[in-house]
């Protein structure tokens, strides 16, 4: 399984517009579009799981650099853990004492 970010999406982008455009240059298996909070307006970005290198290197090199929805798209291989939650902080975690 290959992780791909694609950057530059615009803010009302769905996950069905992404797999279509997407699902022409290879396959996916996931599709994760990183969403406000309180808006639930994209963020600009997602991450998106392909089963078969060939197929990710294949969505790279069709869409990098490619205008959607009026965006310049930006595609690489994302780095490793760049899909999991980042860390919370811990309330109870030890807290320095300065003197």
């Amino acid at each position: 399984m290959t992780k791909i970010f694609i950057g530059g999406l615009a803010d009302n982008i769905q996950e069905m517009d992404l797999a279509i455009l997407v699902s022409l240059h290879g396959e996916i298996d996931t599709i994760k579009i990183v969403r406000d909070r309180a808006t639930g307006r994209c963020k600009g970005y997602a991450f998106l799981e392909i089963p078969k290198l060939t197929d990710a290197n294949n969505i790279i090199s069709m869409l990098n650099g490619e205008s959607f929805k009026g965006n310049i798209l930006t595609i690489k291989i994302a780095e490793e853990g760049a899909m999991k939650s980042p860390p919370k902080f811990n309330k109870y975690a030890a807290k320095k004492i300065s003197r």
